[in-house]
């Protein structure tokens, strides 16, 4: 497949009926599902279906314009409850609604069995292009559904296959620096909790983290990592954990925002949220309202949005040129969290 090239033609249900050798009408009523048909014809139309890779167009009648586009784009994220997803979709809607594009977007909870069926769903809708957070370790499907020639943009984790735009974050960079700062104040036993490690960016931020730690001196100590945290108890139970331990951190890296909060809760029921440092990579809301308020690495998101969009819109206008990665730059803001310093001896 040439680089972004357009996306093939659909089979049409004509060819269907013709490898089937039966009717439009009978193609018609088996796909959406009304009876008189008998079961062996029936299965001749599913199988041709599947052979030609057929899918119904949920969106025929509002497909009459010479271009064949819908004005729709989908986004799949990991979960739209989450306020990094959340305000991404934001930035996405902002930008297409400049083109006068509608988004159509949903959760697929990091799923891989459900990615699929939510990206067969767009693509029947006839989406112009989809921008999509890549499942933890899985991207089958985002490959072949690029292969069909759906145009395509993967935001926060960049794609395992070839052709296809991508945008993210300085992630190993900005948790190196956050491992830094903490190390500059003194800090020797400093902590990480991450998501799963299936997810590039966890590994890219323990990787920031390891780089952090030997780049400052410091000796890697196994018992004050831990990993896989998905949700808010989960990292609430790994943060009690450490702070449990015979030799406690005097720092957390808490490497996803949700961690972050678990880890907060944490600290303040043991009154520790003064005593130990903590510095979460992404920013959520109210971050900065809590006592002391938390440091974070703040990504860009309007930004990291905007130009996912604008990658999209793009290469659903034609544009064939080369793919990218964009990377947008974290900043690392300090609010009080990330400055205590470690308990004098």
């Amino acid at each position: 497949m040439n680089d972004h090239s357009a996306r093939r033609s659909e089979p049409t249900m004509r060819e269907v009926a013709a490898l089937a050798r039966v009717s439009t009408k009978t193609v018609s009523r088996v796909i959406n599902d009304l009876p008189g048909v008998g079961e062996e014809a029936a299965e001749r139309v599913r199988a041709a279906a599947r052979s030609l890779g057929y899918r119904p167009n949920l969106t025929a009648s509002s497909l009459r314009r010479s271009d064949r586009r819908s004005a729709t784009l989908g986004v799949l994220f990991e979960d739209l409850s989450n306020p990094f997803d959340s305000a991404l979709l934001r930035a996405i809607e902002d930008r297409a609604r400049q083109n006068g594009v509608l988004v159509l977007a949903g959760s697929d909870e990091d799923d891989p069995t459900l990615q699929r069926e939510l990206l067969t769903s767009l693509a029947a809708r006839r989406v112009d292009g989809i921008v999509v957070m890549a499942v933890g370790g899985h991207q089958d499907a985002l490959q072949q559904e690029r292969e069909r020639g759906t145009p395509m943009v993967l935001v926060d984790r960049p794609p395992t296959f070839g052709h296809t735009d991508s945008v993210t974050t300085t992630n190993r960079d900005s948790s190196r620096e956050a491992v830094l700062k903490l190390a500059g104040l003194g800090h020797e036993r400093i902590a990480f909790l991450g998501d799963r490690q299936t997810l590039w960016t966890s590994q890219e931020r323990y990787t920031g983290y390891l780089e952090g730690l030997a780049h400052a001196g410091l000796k890697l100590h196994q018992e004050l990592v831990r990993k896989d945290l998905q949700g808010v108890d989960v990292a609430e139970a790994a943060a009690a954990s450490l702070l449990d331990l015979d030799n406690p951190p005097t720092a957390l890296f808490t490497a996803q925002n949700l961690v972050t909060v678990g880890a907060m809760r944490v600290l303040r029921s043991r009154g520790l949220h003064h005593r130990v440092a903590v510095i979460g990579f992404d920013d959520f809301p109210l971050a900065d309202m809590v006592d002391p308020a938390i440091t974070v690495v703040r990504q860009d998101v309007p930004k990291i949005g905007r130009t996912a969009a604008e990658l999209l819109l793009a290469r659903v206008d034609g544009d064939d040129s080369p793919a990218v990665h964009k990377v947008i730059p974290a900043v690392l803001v300090p609010r009080g969290s990330g400055e205590i310093p470690p308990p004098t001896p």
